[in-house]
């Protein structure tokens, strides 16, 4: 009897050890997800505010509406590639951190890079095609711009740059699909300027961390037509659309303007 009860002891002892030591486990795994996740978290926004400071800078100056001029290639690419980083990485921090939770926090500068290495795709797009315009050109993409928001294709992108998606490249074609038409409009409407960067910023990261309703996306939607209609009837109503002629003869001899 003495032998068969320090038995039972020394196995409840042993069951004991195991279970503490499974509990030990778990806890050790999880303060590590959440120390990866904490790190995704900094990391990703600090380079978004980083991101911004970067790209406001060598803006000033060059905000001349639909004359805005690019300068070079390197120097556009580059300010592009800032200003995506600054507008596009906050929305992407849930995917950020569902990445973080599949693969560790070591996946996150090969998702990351790649995601912004689409939308730098985007930018020599840009690069290639943009042109000084006219506020009539200005006015037409924000119209089609709008009108692209109540298409299903927006709303099938901008579902799926909501989704759970390993690969940064598949994710950032998905968010271009979502973004595109507000992206145009930052493009026709000022691409160096400040505040249109700002007003874009928010509607990509509010489409992006918010669900599709109506109720929120249908006023905006005839919003940006109505925003259309306005340039194409009275550009003028547009603060910073169209410039005075002396600030377009002053600036195309500024370093960095075409």
């Amino acid at each position: 009897m003495p032998r068969s009860w320090a038995q039972s002891l020394s196995s409840r002892k042993h069951r004991e050890l195991k279970l503490n030591a499974g509990l030990f486990t778990l806890r050790a795994r999880a303060g590590s997800r959440r120390a990866a996740t904490a790190a995704a978290l900094t990391a990703t926004l600090g380079l978004a505010a980083a991101s911004w400071v970067i790209a406001v800078r060598p803006m000033h100056g060059m905000e001349m509406g639909v004359a805005t001029g690019l300068g070079s290639f390197v120097f556009f690419i580059a300010l592009w590639l800032s200003m995506m980083a600054a507008m596009m990485l906050p929305g992407a921090v849930p995917a950020v951190l569902r990445r973080v939770r599949a693969g560790g926090v070591r996946a996150i500068p090969l998702f990351v890079g790649s995601y912004l290495a689409v939308w730098t795709l985007v930018g020599v797009a840009v690069y290639g095609l943009y042109r000084p315009h006219a506020s009539f050109t200005a006015g037409a993409v924000a119209i089609a711009a709008g009108l692209y928001e109540f298409t299903p294709l927006k709303q099938h992108f901008r579902l799926r740059c909501r989704e759970t998606i390993s690969s940064g490249f598949a994710f950032g074609l998905n968010c271009v699909g979502s973004s595109i038409g507000l992206m145009l409009m930052l493009v026709v409407l000022g691409v160096m300027s400040v505040t249109w960067m700002s007003v874009i910023a928010v509607l990509v990261l509010a489409q992006k961390l918010l669900p599709a309703k109506a109720a929120i996306d249908v006023p905006l939607a005839l919003a940006i037509v109505a925003l259309g209609i306005l340039i194409v009837i009275e550009p003028s109503s547009v603060p910073g659309l169209t410039p005075p002629m002396q600030a377009v003869i002053g600036g195309a001899g500024q370093p960095g303007l075409l």
